[in-house]
């Protein structure tokens, strides 16, 4: 699931969404925290963190195809409060400017 969330193209106005990004969303998906319960950032980084440790990448990810799978309406609301949390939580660093290659000058 990460991989798809990872390599989904951006639809206007949004920008795509990196790796870590989606695998933070799984696992906070996957988590036991709840969107009704408004977490702190320190709570959303420890839910995050203890379902990567119990489930690991890869068992958040299974978790969130099952529940997409079993209850497609709820885990769709659950994904979105999701990613719009982590994005609040783990804001996207400036990309840094990198030199671009110059063109070779040709003799004549």
């Amino acid at each position: 699931m990460a991989e798809i969330l990872a390599t989904k193209t951006s639809l206007a106005g949004r920008r795509m969404l990196g790796t870590f990004e989606a695998v933070r969303a799984e696992a906070l998906f996957a988590s036991t925290l709840q969107p009704s319960v408004a977490p702190s950032p320190d709570q959303v980084r420890r839910g995050v963190t203890a379902s990567l440790r119990r489930l690991g990448v890869r068992g958040c990810a299974a978790q969130v195809a099952g529940e997409f799978g079993d209850h497609p309406d709820t885990a769709a609301a659950r994904m979105s409060w999701a990613l719009a949390t982590i994005n609040r939580v783990y804001p996207a660093p400036s990309t840094p400017l990198v030199p671009r290659p110059r063109p070779l000058a040709f003799a004549s």
